[in-house]
Formats: C-alpha cells, sequence, structure tokens
C-alpha cells in the first residue's frame, strides 16, 4: 500500500471471539479493520463517513448505506451472492463491487449434505423428545417411513462449485444425480434434465442458484406440484427461490416428506411464518457458508483485495 495511507474497513456483522482475533490479524499499519453488528445502527453511522472498504456480509448495502459513506471505494462481499447490494447504487458512485466465489463452497456443500441426512431421518423431532423424556416412547408411527441418503434419486438445481462437491459424496453414498442448468455440463457426474422434469424425478430436490429477477419464486406452487408425492426439498442458497406460502402449504398436505431450509425471505424470518412450527422442516438460522474455514479462505482474499485497491492492481472477482 502507498504510504502514509490506512484504508479504513467496516465488517458488516457481528464477530464472536475467534473472528474477532481472525479480524485482528488481518489489519496492520495499512489496513485498520471495525467490526460493526447488523443490529448496531448508532456504530454502523458513527463509522461509514470514514469507511473506504465495506466488508458486507449479509445485512443490506442499499442506496442509503452507500450515500452515508463518502469516500467509500470498495465493497467487498464476504461470500458470493450479491443480491443484498443495491448495485445501481455502486455504480452510480463508480464504487467497484467484488465477491468471493468458491470460499463458502465446502461449507455449504457439507451443511445441503447434512440437511439432507436430517430431514430423512428426522433428526429435529427426535432430539425434541428424548430433551423432553419421550424419546424410548414414541408412538410406532413417528418411526414409519424413515429413510437412507443411499437408493435416492437427487436432483440438483444448478452445478456451480456446490454442486460439483456434493455430486461425488452423494454418487458414493449411492445416489443417483439429476442437474439442471442453463446447459449441460459434459464433465458433469449426473444427468441432465430441464427444470420442471428434474422435480418430477427426484426424491430429494436441492437448490443452488443465486436470487434474480428470473430465479424469484422459481419454486412456486405449480412447481411444488411437479415434484414427486414424498420428496424433499433442500435450500441452501436464498430463500427468494422459494415461495415460502406453498412451501408451507405443500408440507402441511403430505404431498412433500420435509425440507430443510437454511435461507428464507425476509431474514430473519417473522416469528409467525407457518414453516417455523410445521414438524416437518429442519431449518438453521443462514450458517451453511460459515465455518473457520470459509473466514480463512474469504479474509485472506478480501485482505488482497484491500491491498490491491491501494495500489491500483486489478481486483480479483469484481462484479460489478
Amino acid at each position: 500500500m502507498s504510504a502514509g495511507h490506512r484504508l479504513n474497513v467496516v465488517f458488516h456483522a457481528a464477530a464472536g471471539p475467534d473472528l474477532q482475533a481472525r479480524l485482528a490479524a488481518c489489519a496492520g499499519a495499512d489496513l485498520a479493520i471495525a467490526v460493526c453488528a447488523e443490529t448496531d445502527t448508532a456504530r454502523l453511522a458513527a463509522l461509514l463517513p470514514t469507511a473506504d472498504v465495506l466488508w458486507h456480509v449479509l445485512a443490506p448495502a442499499t442506496a442509503a448505506l452507500i450515500a452515508a459513506a463518502p469516500r467509500l471505494r470498495l465493497i467487498q462481499k464476504i461470500g458470493t451472492g450479491v443480491n443484498t447490494i443495491d448495485l445501481d447504487a455502486a455504480r452510480a458512485r463508480a464504487i467497484p463491487v467484488c465477491n468471493l466465489p468458491g470460499t463458502n463452497a465446502r461449507a455449504v456443500a457439507e451443511l445441503t449434505l447434512a440437511l439432507m441426512l436430517a430431514a430423512l431421518r428426522r433428526l429435529p423431532r427426535f432430539d425434541a423428545a428424548m430433551r423432553t423424556g419421550r424419546g424410548f416412547a414414541l408412538d410406532p408411527a413417528e418411526l414409519d417411513g424413515i429413510g437412507e441418503l443411499g437408493g435416492r434419486t437427487v436432483g440438483l438445481v444448478g452445478f456451480g462449485a456446490i454442486p460439483r462437491l456434493l455430486a461425488p459424496v452423494l454418487t458414493a453414498l449411492g445416489c443417483r444425480l439429476l442437474y439442471t442448468a442453463r446447459t449441460p455440463h459434459a464433465d458433469a457426474p449426473g444427468t441432465f434434465r430441464p427444470l420442471d422434469a428434474l422435480l418430477g424425478e427426484a426424491d430429494i430436490v436441492s437448490l443452488h442458484l443465486p436470487l434474480t429477477q428470473e430465479t424469484t419464486h422459481l419454486i412456486d406452487a405449480g412447481r411444488l406440484a411437479r415434484m414427486r408425492a414424498g420428496a424433499i426439498l433442500i435450500n441452501t442458497a436464498r430463500g427468494g427461490l422459494i415461495d415460502q406460502t406453498a412451501l408451507a402449504a405443500a408440507l402441511r398436505s403430505g404431498h412433500l416428506a420435509a425440507a430443510g431450509l437454511d435461507v428464507f425471505d425476509p431474514e430473519p424470518p417473522d416469528p409467525s411464518t407457518p414453516l417455523l412450527g410445521l414438524p416437518n422442516t429442519v431449518l438453521t438460522p443462514h450458517i451453511a457458508w460459515l465455518t473457520t474455514g470459509t473466514f480463512a479462505r474469504s479474509l485472506t482474499l478480501a485482505t488482497e483485495n484491500c491491498h490491491r485497491l491501494a495500489t491500483g492492481a486489478p481486483l480479483l472477482h469484481r462484479v460489478a
């Protein structure tokens, strides 16, 4: 970095002791990193006027937030999806927006697999029963229909970094793989299907797409009806891909056996959201990406982009 200039970075997310230590290790004579929890609006308002770089996690980077940061020179997404960044507002100020593709792929792939297994084996219900003394006194009907992953047909919607990591694991466990994407991939370890055909054939459907105008409510009431009776839906991508009201209805009716969801629309979901009260859902609070490995990979690249910004070098993974 140029001598005498210190970039002020705002890490816009809460950080526990381990992450705080990792962030402190990234800082130095040329880089100051301030942590600001998503809920601390007063601290954010105090930090933005002198912020050179925003390390964006999940809290929306709105036009108002960008306008409140007159010195802002880079919005760095810690992750992949940039749907929570006002790209038009960034372009209007010529502020580069970068993401970190692939850094969280392994973490998301692993939780996707965990949600599949938890939904098939009804882990939340059995865990709750054990904690209330009912674990060994369950109604036999609650033990009917528990499934294995081996022998199932798994449909992967999208075929980027995360499905590519999942595919060989699922194959090793004895699954038959289908996938859909904009175009077939010659190297894919599965069989291509158009989306509607995949939905009608798969026992488990897992979503791996960005949220765009085209993909919003991609899985609506009509497409849920196309899914096989007793199928399972997994979403570790973006909540807006699914019509949540229609999903709740499909789960309540028994048309779908279960759903494993790490993402919601909006986030956090309203406490009255029907999905939260259904016994055949497995729910996590958008933490599929959140591992020490993800942070190790992400902070290395985010710090590198700050150095590139200061020296005028080309930025890594610029999306806008």
